[in-house]
């Protein structure tokens, strides 16, 4: 039987055979064998870790993606990939040590040193063995990670900048982004309501652990970045967690996003050892949410501390200034009082001498406006007499001329009260003209119809 597909002879082997065919599962068998033989011992590798699959029970196994990854000079990325499994027995014993060595577990993203073997299956292809991780090659990872995070954020001024905002005497106005069933945010909110002064709160809810985080935190920057001017500072806040749950505290992005904020950023993560990322790109960087609502309740303390001093101070100056100026004014008054019984003596004697002088004028005055009086009172009488006068005459011309209109309407309607009379009497001689023919024709019929009966003649 022929082959089923064409194929080029290859140079040097004669034509006349037809090639050799191998089972798939042989072909397979021989790549098993040889990767045995090849990769028989166990190797370190460098890789990232793709994706991962965590056991979800008792005696369940681990299973890897590794990937690896990097630029080239003319700046193409070569990646290869390959699964891993970490079985059962064998994570129970790296998985503890790994996370108290690292401070955090195994995820996707994280860059690993692990001791694998090659395996190779018929039906399930490539696959490796991890014998071993070395957790120093991730922390070393990890902290070279930071300072390149830091070193960027240094070369756009990133670290300093919240720091030169001016932080408000009194920040009571206050944009809180944390989760609202957190108990580090329950913890601030009471820790403030402890306090003797009032607090204005605003809670941005976001989530604030996971791979989601950042990018929560940063949406709440921005909603806080439109109303921007109606807060005080901004309040990042979260519990205690293990450094895992801190790692996204540690992203460029939202590291960048606080360092550029235009409103003054306070941070309480709730870690006592280690600053993350976002506290030296912050404000001030404190502990633990109580600490920075401590902060805050002791700022205001510490004002209304200095209020008080300026208030006594005030009140000591007030008193002596007071006392000076009393002094002044006694003085003032008595020198006042003797001046002022000097000028009223001569203002009396000047007084009498003018009411003695006025007294003549003023008899001569009043006499001059009666005169004036009278003749302006007849001169008002005979107005008056001649406006009524005109007023009765523009009177009876009004009763003229409504007592004419009044009998030209009554004219007119009595004209149409009668021809409607006419027309209803002349339709009603009508009707009694057609009643009567109607009724005279009846009476023809009936007539006629007796006639008929009676001369035998049918109807």
């Amino acid at each position: 039987m022929p082959p089923l597909y064409n194929r080029r002879p290859d140079p040097g082997l004669s034509t006349s055979l037809p090639p050799v065919a191998l089972p798939l599962a042989e072909l397979l068998l021989r790549v098993k064998q040889s990767l045995s033989e090849r990769f028989a011992d166990s190797y370190w590798v460098v890789a990232e870790i793709a994706d991962l699959t965590l056991p979800r029970f008792d005696g369940a196994h681990c299973y890897l993606t590794l990937t690896d990854q990097h630029q080239t000079g003319r700046g193409a990325q070569l990646k290869a990939q390959a699964r891993a499994t970490i079985w059962s027995q064998r994570y129970q014993q790296l998985a503890p040590v790994f996370e108290e060595h690292t401070g955090q577990e195994l995820r996707p993203g994280l860059k690993i040193m692990l001791r694998v073997q090659v395996k190779f299956h018929e039906q399930y292809g490539l696959s490796l063995d991890v014998l071993a991780l070395d957790p120093t090659y991730t922390v070393g990872e990890l902290a070279r990670q930071r300072l390149e995070t830091l070193r960027k954020l240094a070369e756009k001024g990133l670290l300093e900048r919240q720091r030169a905002l001016p932080l408000a005497l009194a920040p009571q106005r206050l944009a809180v982004i944390s989760s609202p069933t957190a108990a580090g945010f329950q913890d601030f909110v009471q820790q403030l309501q402890e306090s003797p002064y009032a607090f204005s709160l605003a809670l941005f809810p976001a989530t604030m652990q996971g791979e989601d985080s950042p990018g929560s935190i940063r949406a709440a920057l921005e909603s806080i970045r439109k109303r921007r001017q109606h807060f005080d500072a901004v309040i990042i806040i979260r519990g205690g967690g293990s450094k895992t749950d801190l790692l996204a505290f540690d992203d460029y992005g939202l590291a960048a996003a606080i360092g550029a904020f235009p409103v003054p950023v306070l941070t309480g993560i709730g870690h006592e050892r280690d600053e993350a990322v976002v506290d030296l790109t912050a404000h001030l960087a404190l502990k633990t949410p109580t600490a920075v609502a401590a902060f805050l309740a002791d700022r205001l303390a510490r004002l209304d501390a200095v209020y008080d001093g300026y208030a006594g101070r005030i009140r000591e100056l007030a008193a002596q200034q007071i006392q000076n100026a009393a002094t002044h004014l006694d003085r003032v008054g008595r020198r006042t009082n003797l001046a002022a019984q000097e000028q009223l003596e001569g203002h009396r004697s000047a007084l009498r001498q003018r009411v003695r002088a006025a007294a003549p004028l003023a008899r001569a005055r009043l006499r001059q406006q009666e005169l004036q009086l009278g003749q302006q009172r007849h001169a008002l009488q005979r107005a008056a007499h001649h406006a009524a006068v005109g007023q009765q005459r523009r009177l009876v011309h009004l009763g003229i001329t409504l007592a004419r209109r009044f009998r030209r309407l009554h004219r007119r309607r009595r004209e149409q009260l009668l021809h409607k009379r006419y027309q209803l009497q002349l339709a009603a001689e009508r009707m009694l003209h057609r009643a009567e023919v109607l009724l005279l024709e009846k009476v023809n019929q009936q007539k006629d119809a007796l006639a008929s009966k009676q001369n035998g003649i049918p109807i």
